[in-house]
């Protein structure tokens, strides 16, 4: 049967090449990424409910959309966050292979039922349903050495001239700037002078909406079929409103006299930014921080290299003087380096290979038969796998370094064979390799078929480590059956063409060495056929030999600590810091400088971003939150591990005691959380709703895991001692003065939690008017009560009169998972010590010291370690 390709080398060449080429053609389309895509799909819902606390967030918008999400399609959890800025994020996570796209509409439709439910303040600002892109891709920075050149023109620059560029990009899943600076009318209004003119911000608000409006007047002379006209004219109107100057003229009251009071008579008008509360920094240095994320399947070193291309464009045509930009980070970097110590290994191995192969044939010409077989087999294997839609990855790659030392058996096989006959039978290669294939054909079949059907189960694997094994062994199994199909067609065909019968050969120094080779090779062979008789005939001996080596696997499986993925050094270390309960902005900021500072005196530092007013663990805003991302030096360049810069980072900001830090290299695999380590949920389940026992029971249960030598740093961001203040409105009094409850709430939240009023187009964006008091009228809890509301008479009535306030506490951030209130806690095991041992730590100590109606839940990369077995 396959003596077809022996009589025909033409053939079984032109089968190779054509395998060989489809390879080539798909190794140049496949997507190059770091790992699979193992991290589950996730959907967000983003909402804004300006003015509103963490605690109103959850009740008023988060609550009522988790019951309406929970139990969507193919949901394996959900965790959200609302924090103090009426931002709220909420997380939805699915099986592995869920359709990402399928799933937000599953999500938007869910959500889109309890919109009527929802704030009409939260409806306006929009609620934003999208899948998530969980991997991160770059971290851009821009600067300028101009200092008139603000954190808010440089994020305003980089909306306008650089977003648009980006998101265009094919690969870009997602592409944003940290913080929220874009340009915005901003209304600081002056409630003494309003009171004295018996304004109230509703008044404001409704001479914004009724005067900055765009208008459709429609055509002069339009044919109406009854009057012929001769010409038609468009009529336009000046539309909204763009400049300052043209919102300080907006009229709030007039009298039949000509009396006119105008906006700027009780507010200053500035064309300042949307949001306050977030800074930030690259080396010290004001910045706009962009953050690129990765879409599915796209190649990560070719949408990097088309982001760098594209900045590098910008900066020659679109950049003013002084602006640049920097890369914070570049996941390529990594991914680069990675791949390349691969290929390095992959040709290391291919060398070994072929010299064992020469050193055991003991013929350059037998030696070049199975050297042509492996890549034949290597390269072919890169059209199956797009086919089966995998990646070049570090797993593939592997696979592929392991199938060299494999895919050269059946090659081998068929040379020797073809050896034994030439020499038993003195045969010429054409003659001896058709004998030898009629014999061992079946052979090679059977050899593919067994070391195929090795890997080929593990393809079955469900979740995040089926997904790891499945590209792993489909790749082995895929390279051994193209190494059977050369064995078969290929191999013969130049064994019939190159080889020839050299036994008997003369004596040379390389045969010299070859004899000695095989003298010694044969005493060994002898001594282990020896050994297989002695054993072979001894059946119990067979059992209690197989007995042992089943109870080693299982005792060395137990003894030996488990783990999913190890950590590795990627270059990158994340900062997370968290200041004293209620601390300022500015004073968060002061600490980000002092640990930039501290970091730039690191030899193997390149450079640092940093984030005031964002926290790296939840994704959520917060004035005593802060993030650093300190970028380290190529590998080549330094001698500290990412472990060393951890080490001495904490040791040199030691004297910072005004803050809680703690640094951690990135997750093993992007997209799994966001930080390395373990990842878990502390959940109330009390139905109480008492955020302060919360607080007591998460510090506790920390205290008590950092007290296990298997466990580094353990530590939450979850804190419900910020400082706040309760507001308490007497019904009675309200009523008598003739105030309601919603008229005075509405009013508050318009002068002291700004309101989003209106709109307008400019520099081709549209930016928001907001509505808020100035700075100095509300610095003390106590401005409050001196604020004036109108009452139905439209007399002005100060909050005094029937509001008291309370001092409280409560939390900056308040998260949840799968509709519990819960405390995120991060941490990392100890050195010497796996993540399976910290996780049975954690197991240990929640069991002991957690007290009822408190449980925990795993999330994260640490849930699906769990749920692997490992």
């Amino acid at each position: 049967m396959f003596t077809t390709f022996i009589h025909r080398p033409v053939l079984s060449i032109v089968i190779s090449l054509i395998i060989t080429l489809l390879g080539i053609l798909s190794m140049t389309q496949l997507p190059v990424t770091q790992y699979p895509d193992i991290a589950p799909p996730a959907v967000t819902v983003t909402t804004k409910y300006t003015g509103a606390n963490a605690e109103t967030c959850a009740k008023a918008v988060v609550t009522p959309m988790e019951r309406a999400i929970n139990g969507v399609p193919g949901m394996t959890y959900m965790t959200s966050v609302s924090g103090n800025d009426g931002t709220s994020i909420i997380q939805v996570y699915f099986k592995v292979g869920t359709d990402p796209d399928l799933a937000a509409v599953n999500v938007q439709t869910r959500v889109t039922a309890v919109l009527d439910e929802m704030p009409e303040e939260v409806i306006k600002a929009g609620v934003v349903t999208e899948k998530e892109v969980n991997s991160m891709l770059m971290y851009l920075n821009l600067m300028s050495a101009d200092t008139a050149a603000d954190e808010k023109f440089l994020f305003n620059f980089a909306d306008i001239n650089v977003m648009a560029e980006l998101k265009r990009i094919d690969g870009v899943g997602f592409a944003d700037i940290m913080g929220q600076r874009e340009y915005s009318m901003r209304v600081w209004l002056k409630p003494d002078r309003m009171t004295v003119y018996d304004v109230s911000a509703e008044d404001v608000i409704t001479a914004l909406r009724n005067q900055n409006v765009e208008a459709a007047p429609g055509k002069i002379g339009e044919s109406s079929g009854r009057r012929p006209q001769s010409l038609q004219y468009v009529l336009r109107y000046t539309g909204k409103f763009t400049s300052k100057e043209q919102y300080e003229n907006i009229v709030i009251k007039a009298n039949a006299s000509g009396n006119m009071l105008r906006l700027k008579d009780v507010a200053e008008i500035e064309f300042g930014s949307l949001d306050y509360d977030v800074l930030s920094k690259e080396n010290g240095q004001p910045s706009a921080a962009i953050l690129l994320k990765q879409r599915p399947g796209s190649n990560a070193s070719e949408v990097i290299a088309n982001v760098k291309a594209k900045m590098a464009e910008l900066k020659s045509t679109t950049f003013p003087p002084g602006m640049d930009y920097t890369i914070s980070y570049d996941v390529s970097r990594f991914l680069d380096a990675s791949i390349h110590e691969v290929i390095k290994t992959l040709i290391e191995a291919f060398i070994l290979v072929a010299l064992v192969v020469f050193i055991f044939l003991q013929d350059f010409r037998s030696t070049l038969i199975p050297a042509l077989a492996v890549p034949v087999s290597l390269v072919g294997t890169f059209f199956f796998m797009q086919l089966f839609g995998f990646s070049i990855n570090l797993l593939t790659l592997f696979a592929l370094v392991l199938a060299i030392g494999i895919v050269v058996d059946n090659a081998i096989v068929v040379v020797e064979a073809v050896h034994a006959k030439m020499e038993e039978k003195g045969l010429d290669a054409q003659t001896a390799t058709i004998e030898a294939m009629d014999e061992i054909s079946g052979a090679i079949v059977a050899i593919t078929l067994v070391m195929s059907a090795v890997f080929v189960p593990v393809a079955f694997m469900e979740g995040p480590s089926g997904v790891f094994y499945r590209q792993f062994s489909i790749t082995m199994a895929i390279a051994i059956v193209i190494s059977g199909v050369n064995a078969l067609t290929l191999t013969p065909a130049l064994c019939a063409i190159m080889l020839k019968n050299n036994h008997g050969r003369k004596e040379t120094l390389l045969t010299r060495f070859f004899d000695g080779f095989n003298h010694w090779y044969n005493r060994l062979s002898d001594r282990y056929k020896a050994l297989l008789g002695v054993i072979a005939n001894r059946r119990v001996v067979t059992v209690l030999m197989l007995v042992f080596f089943i109870a080693a696997t299982w005792g060395t499986s137990v003894v030996l600590p488990s783990g999913f993925i190890p950590t590795e050094d990627q270059g990158t270390v994340y900062a997370n810091v968290t200041t004293p309960s209620g601390a300022t902005l500015e004073r968060t900021e002061s600490v980000m400088d002092e640990i930039q500072k501290e970091t730039q005196k690191i030899g193997a530092v390149e450079s640092i971003s940093t984030l005031a007013g964002f926290s790296l663990m939840t994704d959520g805003s917060g004035a005593s939150f802060g993030m650093g991302m300190i970028n380290l030096k190529p590998w080549e360049n330094r001698t500290e591990s990412v472990d060393d810069v951890i080490r001495i980072l904490t040791e040199k900001t030691k004297y910072i005691k005004d803050a809680s830090i703690q640094f951690f290299p990135p997750p093993a695999v992007p997209g799994y959380g966001n930080a390395g380590g373990f990842e878990m949920r502390l959940q109330d389940r009390t139905g109480k709703g008492d955020l302060q026992a919360m607080e007591k029971v998460t510090k506790n249960f920390i205290e008590e895991l950092n007290k296990r030598p298997e466990i580094a740093n353990a530590f939450t961001s979850f804190d419900a001692s910020f400082p706040q203040y309760l507001i308490h409105v007497d019904n009675e009094k309200a009523a008598q003065k003739g105030v309601s409850i919603d008229n005075a709430m509405s009013n508050l939240q318009s002068l002291i939690g700004s309101f989003y009023a209106t709109n307008f187009i400019r520099f081709g964006q549209m930016y928001k008017v907001m509505v808020q008091a100035s700075s100095e009228y509300r610095t003390q809890p106590d401005d409050i009560l001196k604020l004036y509301v109108k009452n139905n008479e439209g007399e002005m009535v100060p909050y005094s009169a029937f509001v008291k306030t309370e001092r409280v506490y409560g939390p900056e951030q308040l998260t949840r998972y799968n509709m519990f209130t819960a405390a995120m806690i991060n941490g990392e095991a100890a050195p010497g010590y796996s993540s399976g041992s910290a996780i049975n730590a954690i197991k240990e100590v929640a069991a002991q010291k957690l007290p009822k109606g408190f449980t925990y839940e795993w999330s994260g990369m640490t849930r699906d370690e769990i749920l692997s077995g490992d």
